[in-house]
């Protein structure tokens, strides 16, 4: 799997089995990255004001449990990832964006269009923010039927 456009790069598989009552037992499977250095450039800086030097994205992707919990490990019974995110280092690259918030509008259409996610959590930060410190973000939480409206 070719990630070449993330410095660093975490993805996290997990499954959480919740009990509300003894009746019912629901399943929850989510695809996680976490802080993934993209190549992007955003906001407009006046001359001498510093700007950020790196943009980190995490993307938590609810999915059906049954692509996680799969009796053959075959690519065929689990969520591909990797042309979502091939398609976020393209939405990522193509263009200069003013604000945070419109590369992750087009990040989240990016997700609707695969019906295999339930729900989804985007986070974009940019850091350094101020005196060389800290970290500036953004957070989007959707489910299935806010993906079906983007």
């Amino acid at each position: 799997k070719a990630h070449n456009f993330f410095q660093r790069a975490t993805v996290t598989l997990s499954s959480s089995v919740s009990e509300p009552d003894h009746l019912a037992m629901t399943r929850q499977a989510f695809i996680e990255l976490h802080d993934i250095k993209i190549d992007t450039k955003i906001g407009t800086y006046a001359p001498g004001s510093a700007a950020p030097n790196e943009h980190l994205l995490s993307l938590a992707l609810c999915i059906d449990s049954t692509l996680v919990l799969i009796d053959v490990d075959s690519m065929q019974k689990v969520f591909d990832y990797d042309p979502l995110l091939l398609e976020i280092q393209r939405l990522a690259a193509d263009k200069q964006y003013e604000t945070q918030e419109r590369l992750i509008t087009r990040i989240a259409k990016a997700c609707a269009a695969y019906a295999e996610i339930i729900s989804l959590e985007i986070t974009l930060r940019k850091q350094p923010v101020l005196n060389g410190s800290g970290s500036l973000g953004v957070r989007l939480c959707m489910d299935r039927a806010a993906l079906n409206r983007v």
